[in-house]
């Protein structure tokens, strides 16, 4: 009976895990396959997966379609390329009706808009989850109504009271306390002024949130506190439905906060204000996928866009073999006028690699070593 129930607990983080992730790379490559046929340049594999082959088909453009057998990642290798990541060039022996149709004969603008439709599609993706989960369930949201004070702490200090009801932060209105703990998680070390209202008046507050460390299911995240509870009573509590172009707006700002936060924080690894410990790998996203999967479908797709904005992010990066190493290759051809050299492309696309596997088992390390302290 304890081996069922372990491989059922086993598959219900696998298979979010295998859903989220699948979504997300699809749609990147797809990215990739759709510009890269507006272009006129033929695709000769769509594959998500890598290593061997599950299931394949061609389509009637030439396209093999193929589910393979390892889940993470996948790619578009368009005719002439010498591989699936577009590093180097197979000319040997093509017509001239195929190299026509090559990636590697198209001007650079085209080969630019075809490697950025990647990462743009991702954050597209996210935008349309989110608009679709704000038009269809809505948001849950509580009023941003304080219920207590930690002792001792900045709220305290600040005059704040239990009761006290927020209306905007540093000038911007707020309708929920969850927008109150975005912006105070992201303001460590920074004055904030607080509107409130207390017994039907108004009064201006000061606070500075202090970079506190605290535990979370993927390991430990350092953000702003200043030691507010919020309200958890149910009349606090409201649904607020969105109309399509709101949920188009709600998409998009939070596709934006999203993509400010995963910058900030890279931004803060890089500078040594970021923790590793928030770096995941496969192992902790599946992870956070079974347990996203038990809050039900909505929240798992919020996963997704929120997965597919960084993951769009992260293959902007200026690094030989991702996205944005080819889209700075293509920088600098267009400045000079020519391509690098092949032995220079080829050192980079080394490099990248390099960087890619040990960055791959960095994160599988911090994921293991996340779960056996849990």
């Amino acid at each position: 009976m304890s081996v069922f129930s372990n491989l059922w607990s086993f598959g219900s983080y696998v298979a979010p895990f295998l859903l989220v992730l699948g979504i997300v790379v699809f749609f990147h490559e797809l990215g990739h396959f759709l510009v890269g046929r507006w272009c006129g340049v033929k695709a000769d594999v769509f594959s998500l997966g890598f290593g061997p082959e599950l299931y394949g088909r061609v389509d009637r453009h030439g396209t093999r379609w193929r589910l393979a057998l390892v889940p993470l990642g996948g790619y578009v290798k368009f005719h002439g390329d010498a591989n699936a990541a577009s590093a180097g060039v197979d000319a040997e022996g093509l017509s001239e009706e195929e190299r026509r149709v090559s990636f590697f004969t198209q001007p650079v603008w085209k080969r630019a808009l075809i490697v950025a439709a990647g990462p743009l599609a991702n954050f597209i993706l996210a935008v349309v989850v989110f608009a679709g989960v704000a038009f269809f369930v809505g948001h849950g949201a509580l009023a941003p109504r304080v219920e207590s004070l930690r002792p001792g702490e900045v709220a305290e200090m600040a005059g704040f009271k239990p009761g006290d009801l927020v209306r905007s932060i540093d000038g911007k209105a707020v309708a929920s306390w969850g927008e109150v703990q975005r912006i105070v998680q992201v303001s460590a070390e920074k004055t904030l002024t607080f509107v409130i209202e207390r017994e039907g008046a108004q009064m201006t507050l000061t606070a500075t949130p202090k970079l506190r460390e605290i535990d979370t299911p993927l390991g430990k995240n350092r953000i702003g506190l200043i030691g507010l509870n919020g309200s958890n009573k149910a009349e606090d509590w409201k649904l607020i439905r969105f109309g399509p172009l709101e949920s188009l707006e709600q998409g998009a700002r939070e596709t934006w906060y999203i993509g400010e936060r995963t910058l900030s924080f890279l931004a803060g690894l890089v500078v040594g204000k970021g923790s590793f410990d928030q770096v995941t790998g496969p192992i902790g996203t599946g992870y956070l996928a079974g347990k996203v999967a038990t809050f039900g479908f909505a929240a798992l797709m919020n996963l997704v866009a929120v997965l597919s904005v960084s993951i769009g992010l992260i293959n902007l990066m200026p690094i030989p073999l991702l996205d944005g190493g080819h889209l700075m290759f293509y920088l600098i051809e267009a400045l000079k006028g020519r391509p690098l050299s092949e032995r220079t492309q080829e050192v980079g696309f080394r490099l990248g690699l390099v960087f890619v596997v040990t960055l791959m088992l960095f994160t599988t390390f911090n994921d293991v070593l996340n779960l056996v302290r849990r």
